[in-house]
């Protein structure tokens, strides 16, 4: 039987993101998970909620996080980063629905993005369909 998902997504690297999404709607498929939502928010800092609410809903079985919190000139995205995942963290946890993470960073580099963005996405669907 197909779980259904829903996958949050962050726009602000939105051309990148795409790329991501694009990865993840097919390895879902080879999964056969059934994707009923994509959410955009703003950023990382926006996931949980959004996760969250979408979570509660009776026929929603898992989720994915896709982004990235690329390094800047400040600790910024190194404190936001490990303030999000420990919000998906504690998701799970209170709703006992896993959550596929599938976020750049924090600190990567411009440099390092390309090369991972098709693969996170990727590994990010198979740890969700592994947890289902």
């Amino acid at each position: 039987m197909s779980k259904n998902i829903v996958i949050v997504l962050g726009s602000f690297h939105k051309s990148k993101v795409d790329q991501m999404l694009e990865e993840a709607r097919i390895t879902a498929k080879e999964c056969e998970l059934n994707i009923i939502a994509e959410h955009w928010v703003h950023g990382s800092m926006e996931k949980p909620l959004a996760l969250k609410r979408l979570l509660q809903q009776n026929d929603v079985d898992g989720a994915l996080a896709l982004g990235i919190i690329e390094k800047g000139e400040t600790k910024h995205g190194l404190v936001m980063g490990y303030a999000v995942i420990n919000a998906i963290i504690q998701l799970q946890l209170d709703l006992m629905k896993p959550i596929g993470v599938g976020i750049l960073g924090p600190e990567i580099q411009a440099s390092q993005i390309p090369a991972r963005l098709k693969p996170y996405s990727r590994e990010a669907v198979i740890a969700l369909k592994d947890m289902l």
